[in-house]
């Protein structure tokens, strides 16, 4: 072996031979006795995942929350600046009060917020776990387990179990998509940020609720030039009530532009195609915000085994338990509403992790010869 030199760090790892890159991979096998096996995991580390996980600590179940993004990853898309329609108190759970100076709450604070909470807890919260697969296994003592696959953004693979899973992923990573070429160019977004990149620039935005709306006037006041292009001949109703007018009248006088009753045909890179009245026309864009919506995760639930409506993404769920069609998979927060999210918010999809953790703890306790679980700290 060829002598090593004295000033270069000695790196054992080079030494361990590796297994050729074409050699055939055998699949994994566990030694079921020594099988870790969580009572409950959770997928979705926002506001109802993480009450579900300190429902099942107070119910002194083990518990693992797996995130695929950041902590509350929905929440951190929010726009840059949002303030929260709510109160803070609304916004609580684990009993951990919301302490903020103003009326209403604002995105960085409660950020700041439901980190607290998961150190005040200490919540077992694995971050950067992307769920690929739910399916039963045999597990310790004959008995059913959930195998969940997770891979992390590096790739990295990882098998945990669980008697029972809570999908709590919300309704707000899956953007409901136009369909047409040029969607996904570097300057379209199916997310607002914030406005001062937008200075001075043509900015289309797509959609005619909340999330297009405040776009708009965020991006208008800030100095860009606004066109709004919405399929429908009027704005939403259910945008808010001071946030309705605003964006009407500033229509109206003609400092942000609008196409009402149009499509978007295509993206290009300078410029959005819409058709219009049976009109083709064509406007200019530095970028464009496509706020048309979002839905729940129904890949996650193909991958889960969990029934749903194709139409409006709605998972068939018992309504007492909030089990799904996949036994020993249950849901909470807003992934329940499918398309609809707007039906459930954090002040009440807070409530889903107590109702479903109740259902698990009694079950489990009625297990016959179940096995002990991992103890939390």
């Amino acid at each position: 072996m060829r002598a090593i030199q004295a000033d270069v760090p000695f790196r054992a790892d080079l030494l361990i031979a590796r297994r050729p890159a074409c050699a055939a991979r055998r699949p994994l096998r566990y030694d079921r006795r020594a099988m870790v096996v969580h009572d409950v995991i959770v997928i979705g580390a926002g506001p109802a995942g993480l009450a579900t996980a300190i429902a099942a600590k107070k119910a002194g179940l083990s518990a693992v929350a797996l995130e695929k993004g950041v902590l509350v990853n929905s929440l951190f898309h929010f726009p840059t600046h949002m303030v929260f329609f709510t109160t803070p108190e609304l916004l609580e759970i684990g009993g951990l009060p919301f302490v903020t100076p103003y009326e209403k709450p604002t995105r960085a604070e409660a950020l700041r917020y439901y980190r607290r909470v998961v150190d005040t807890w200490q919540l077992d919260v694995e971050l950067d776990q992307e769920v690929t697969r739910v399916h039963p296994e045999v597990g310790p003592g004959g008995s059913r387990v959930l195998a969940v696959d997770t891979r992390s953004g590096r790739g990295v693979r990882r098998l945990r179990h669980g008697r029972t899973v809570v999908i709590a992923t919300g309704a707000y990573d899956r953007p409901n998509l136009l369909g047409v070429a040029g969607e996904t160019l570097p300057h379209v977004s199916h997310y607002y940020g914030e406005a001062h990149p937008h200075y001075r620039k043509q900015v289309v935005v797509v959609g005619g609720k909340n999330s297009a709306a405040e776009a708009a006037l965020d991006l208008h006041r800030a100095g860009a030039r606004v066109t709004l292009v919405h399929r429908r001949a009027h704005l939403g109703e259910s945008i808010k009530y001071w946030v309705k007018p605003d964006i009407e009248n500033r229509i109206a006088e003609g400092a942000i532009q609008s196409r009402f009753e149009a499509r978007v045909v295509e993206i290009r890179p300078t410029s959005v195609v819409i058709e219009r009245h049976g009109t083709i026309e064509e406007l200019a864009a530095d970028a464009v915000l496509l706020l048309t919506g979002y839905h729940s995760d129904t890949e996650l639930f193909e991958r889960a085994g969990v029934a749903f409506d194709p139409a409006t993404c709605v998972p068939q769920i018992n309504a007492g338990t909030l089990e799904t069609s996949a036994e020993g998979v249950f849901l909470a927060g807003a992934v329940i509403a499918g398309r609809e999210g707007g039906k459930i918010f954090i002040e009440n999809g807070r409530f889903h992790g107590e109702q479903v953790i109740g259902v698990i703890a009694r079950r489990l306790r009625d297990m016959k010869g179940a096995v002990p679980s991992l103890q939390t700290s």
